[in-house]
């Protein structure tokens, strides 16, 4: 200190302590370097699967864009190409093909739970206003959801899901979601183990 200026002084005593900071032994991980590789390493893929990987690609947009497929066909391609987690690769084919279903289908004419959760699902996520009066059909004359359904497990899960695009005021879709929840929860025991995961 007697060789500090006056200026020195008084800024060490008023600058805060410097912390002091534990050593951290920590035992080296289970897991190894292997999540600490190079994003490079995990993209190397050979030149025959690559062009087979292009080929399928061109196919499933083919696919996607057949103007001969029913709608439901299309529906069920787009559901299962989403749940594959692959539907990135075919945006502008997706949005296109619900748009064209949108326009074109007459969804009133389709009378199972499964096919309309599923179009009223995919074109809400699209950004698409659909009307929930399209699960009008499915409930019975006391307004409640028609006791059948139960039946119908596939439909039941995609209506749960649907409701989950509901937007402020859709009483019916907040009724579809509570309704699907007790039936699906005590479902859970009377089906398959797959199923009910």
């Amino acid at each position: 200190m007697e060789n500090m200026s006056s200026t020195q002084v008084l800024a060490a005593a008023t600058s805060p302590p410097k912390p002091i900071r534990p050593i951290a032994n920590f035992h080296p991980t289970i897991w190894g370097d292997q999540f600490l590789k190079d994003d490079s390493e995990f993209k190397k893929i050979d030149p025959t699967t690559q062009e087979e990987y292009e080929k399928l690609k061109e196919e499933v947009k083919r696919m996607i864009m057949d103007t001969t497929d029913a709608p439901v066909q299309k529906l069920n391609l787009i559901d299962t190409l989403q749940k594959l987690c692959v539907a990135y690769n075919f945006e502008e084919e997706i949005e296109d093909a619900l748009q064209k279903i949108y326009n074109d289908c007459e969804i009133d004419h389709y009378n199972d739970l499964h096919t309309v959760s599923v179009y009223f699902r995919l074109l809400r996520q699209q950004g698409i206003k659909v009307s929930c009066a399209v699960f009008e059909k499915f409930k019975d004359d006391d307004r409640k959801f028609k006791s059948s359904l139960i039946n119908d497990v596939q439909g039941m899960l995609n209506l749960h899901e649907a409701a989950h695009f509901a937007i402020h005021g859709e009483d019916i879709l907040d009724e579809a979601l509570a309704f699907t929840a007790t039936q699906l929860k005590s479902m859970a025991s009377r089906v398959s183990t797959h199923l009910a995961e």
